[in-house]
C-alpha cells in the first residue's frame, strides 16, 4: 500500500512540476509582448495544462480521477480549456479484474459471493472512477444490481486533491481569493468522499425514494439493505433506455420525460431542501411511457432555508427583469463582488435574455421553446466575449456551484433530448410570481 501511495505521489508530483516549468516559461516569454497576444498565449497553456491534467488523473484509477470529473463539471470554476480537457474523464473507465471485485464484495459482505447471490455476473454493465455495477440475482430469485468500490480507493483522497489543487494553482488555473479557493475545494473535497460512501447514499436514496413516491414516473431503486455496506450497495434492478434512444420517440413522450427531469431537481431543491446534484445522462434511463428512472444518489446537497428563499428571490427578480433586486441578490450570493465599480442595467438584461428563453417565459415568446435546435450556448458564449470587461466584478460561489452544474446539466439533457416544450406552467409552480 505504502509502495502503491509512494507512486502516485511521485506521477502527481511530477505532473505539477512539469506545469509550473511550462507556467513559468510562458511568463517569461510573454513577459513584453501585448494584451492580446498574453491572452492567446494564456489560452494555449491552459490548453496544454488541460491536457496533461485529464491524461495524468486518466492513468490513476481511484479518487484522483473522480476529482478530475468533478472539476470538469465546474465550468465557472476552470478556464474553459481545462474544464473541456477533464471532460474526457467523465467516460467509462476500463473495468476492474472480477476477482478483484469478488474478493472486494466477500470481504464487505463477509460471506462468500456464492452465498450472497444466486447468480453473479463477472462482466460489469458499467465501470467508472471509484467503482463498477454488476448485474446480480439474489436467492429469493430478486433481480439487482451491485454497485461495488474498487479497493483502497478512499486512502489518497486527501493527499490526491491536494496535489491536483497544487497543479491548478501554479498553472494560474485558481485566478481568486484563498478563501474562496478554500470554499470551493471543501465542497469538491465533501462531494467527493460523499460518494465514497455507499451507506450515505443508501440513505439519500430512501430519504428521495420517500419524497417521489406519489409520482409513479420517477423510479429510483430501492436499497436491498442485507447485502449493502460502505463500499458495497444493491439495489432493485430498474432499467431503462438511454438518452441517445430516447431522443428518437415522438415529442409526447419527450415532453413527459422533460417535465419529469424539471420536477425532478426543482422539487428537490424547493420542496426538499436537497438536491441530486449529478445530472450525468448516465445517472438517468427513460420508458416509452414517459418514466424517468434516477440513479447514482452520492452527489446531494443540502441547502438551507434561507439559501433556498434566496435562490427563489433570485429567480422572480430574473423573471420580472428587476435588475437592481437582482444585482443584490448576486451580492448576497457571493457572485458579485462587493466594490464600487458600476455595471450598466443592459448588461444583466442582455443575460437574462439568452438564459430565460428555455424556459418560455420572455415576454416576446409565444410557443414552446425547441431544445433540438437551442442556439443559447452559442449565444452565451458570443455575449462572453462581449461583457470581459465585467467579469473581474464576478466570481464562482461555493453556495451556488452545485446548483449551477445541476441547471447546466439538465439543458443539456433537454437539448440532447431534443424536446419541444414550455416550461412556463413548470415555473409557475415554483415561483409565484
Amino acid at each position: 500500500m505504502a509502495k502503491s501511495s509512494g507512486k502516485r505521489f511521485m506521477k502527481l508530483a511530477g505532473m505539477t512540476a512539469s506545469i509550473a516549468g511550462k507556467a513559468a516559461k510562458n511568463s517569461l516569454k510573454h513577459l513584453s509582448s501585448d494584451e492580446e497576444k498574453r491572452l492567446e498565449a494564456r489560452s494555449a497553456l491552459m490548453q496544454d495544462v488541460g491536457v496533461q491534467i485529464a491524461e495524468t488523473l486518466g492513468e490513476m484509477k481511484g479518487a484522483v480521477m473522480k476529482v478530475g470529473q468533478i472539476a470538469s463539471q465546474y465550468k465557472d470554476v476552470f478556464p474553459p480549456e481545462v474544464a473541456t480537457a477533464l471532460e474526457k474523464l467523465q467516460k467509462d473507465a476500463p473495468p476492474m479484474q472480477y476477482a478483484q471485485i469478488r474478493a472486494q464484495v466477500e470481504r464487505e459482505l463477509k460471506a462468500p459471493i456464492d452465498e450472497l447471490f444466486d447468480e453473479f455476473e463477472e462482466t460489469p454493465f458499467a465501470a467508472a472512477s471509484i467503482g463498477q455495477v454488476h448485474k446480480a440475482t439474489l436467492p429469493s430469485g430478486q433481480k439487482v444490481v451491485v454497485k461495488v468500490q474498487y479497493p483502497d480507493v478512499d486512502e489518497n483522497c486527501d493527499s490526491d486533491l491536494k496535489q491536483v489543487r497544487v497543479a491548478l494553482k501554479i498553472a494560474g488555473v485558481l485566478n481568486m481569493s484563498r478563501e474562496l479557493q478554500d470554499k470551493l475545494f471543501n465542497e469538491i473535497r465533501q462531494s467527493l468522499y460523499d460518494e465514497l460512501d455507499y451507506t450515505k447514499e443508501a440513505h439519500n436514496l430512501r430519504v428521495f425514494g420517500a419524497f417521489h413516491a406519489e409520482d409513479k414516473g420517477l423510479i429510483i431503486p430501492k436499497v436491498i439493505g442485507s447485502h449493502s455496506s460502505k463500499r458495497i450497495l444493491t439495489l432493485t434492478e430498474e432499467m431503462g433506455e438511454n438518452l441517445t434512444v430516447a431522443a428518437t420517440w415522438d415529442n409526447d413522450i419527450k415532453q413527459k420525460i422533460a417535465e419529469r427531469l424539471f420536477h425532478f431537481t426543482a422539487g428537490q431543491l424547493f420542496g426538499l431542501y436537497r438536491m441530486h446534484c449529478d445530472p450525468h445522462p448516465g445517472n438517468f434511463a427513460f420508458r416509452t411511457d414517459g418514466s424517468v428512472v434516477a440513479y447514482d444518489f452520492g452527489g446531494i446537497r443540502s441547502y438551507s432555508d434561507n439559501e433556498v428563499q434566496l435562490f427563489r428571490r433570485f429567480a422572480k427578480h430574473a423573471i420580472k427583469a428587476d435588475v437592481t433586486a437582482l444585482e443584490q441578490d448576486l451580492v448576497a450570493l457571493g457572485i458579485r463582488r462587493t466594490d464600487d465599480t458600476d455595471i450598466p442595467g443592459e448588461f444583466y438584461q442582455e443575460w437574462l435574455a439568452i438564459g430565460l428563453k428555455p424556459l418560455s417565459i420572455l415576454p416576446y415568446q409565444q410557443d414552446a421553446f425547441d431544445f433540438s435546435s437551442s442556439q443559447v450556448h452559442h449565444e452565451a458564449i458570443t455575449q462572453m466575449r462581449t461583457s470581459l470587461k465585467y467579469f473581474g466584478q464576478f466570481q464562482p460561489s461555493a453556495t451556488t456551484m452545485m446548483l449551477d452544474r445541476t441547471v447546466s446539466g439538465q439543458y443539456w439533457n433537454l437539448v440532447n433530448l431534443g424536446v419541444e416544450i414550455d416550461l412556463s406552467p413548470l415555473v409557475d409552480e415554483y415561483i409565484e410570481l
